[in-house]
């Protein structure tokens, strides 16, 4: 959407059959739309560590945010608020917060490259990359077995897979599968 009102719109028009619980504007606007203890259209079908209908079991929170540039300071205060909040409430651990881009790869690119998931990992809200880095050549089948252990179980081939966890961690980051793919999925360290 190229705004929060026309997002706002959508998000509450019954024929577009999308809904969120939360929709934060570029200002740091945040509208309730759907109670938490209700079940919003935002997420579609996809996998998270082996679940489906994720719809079911999840609080969507959409960003205004175009995906070609960086997301507002405002916004970014306002969603880690709100984050914090749910988490505590809600019980939910950083490895639980994920984008439509985690749990339907290849067919949705949000956040995008351009959302701060670093700042989101420092603060609790999102789990930090492993720091440990095989410098062997990574194979797929290593690569997809430490996807899938982090909770990337979507069936969708090597190349989707590869660009959902780029798109994450490594945004930057093209070519052919390399030993920094793998430290992000590296298991966490207590």
């Amino acid at each position: 959407m190229h705004s929060a009102q026309a997002a706002l719109e959508r998000l509450c028009d019954p024929t577009a059959e999308v809904s969120a619980h939360y929709l934060i504007g570029g200002d740091g606007t945040c509208w309730q739309m759907v109670g938490e203890d209700q079940r919003a259209w935002h997420a579609g079908a996809g996998q998270w560590c082996g679940q489906g209908d994720i719809n079911s079991r999840s609080i969507g929170i959409e960003l205004d945010n175009r995906g070609d540039h960086p997301f507002a300071e405002p916004q970014m205060v306002t969603l880690e608020t709100l984050l914090a909040d749910i988490m505590a409430r809600c019980s939910i651990l950083a490895q639980g917060v994920i984008g439509h881009s985690d749990m339907a790869p290849g067919r949705k690119i949000d956040p995008g490259s351009h959302f701060d998931w670093a700042r989101l990992a420092h603060q609790g809200l999102a789990i930090q990359p492993g720091q440990d880095v095989d410098t062997k050549t990574p194979t797929i089948e290593n690569f997809r077995s430490l996807a899938r252990a982090a909770g990337y179980t979507s069936p969708v081939d090597d190349q989707m897979l590869l660009d959902a966890v780029r798109l994450r961690y490594r945004p930057w980051a093209k070519g052919a599968l390399s030993p920094a793919d793998m430290i992000p999925l590296q298991p966490r360290k207590s």
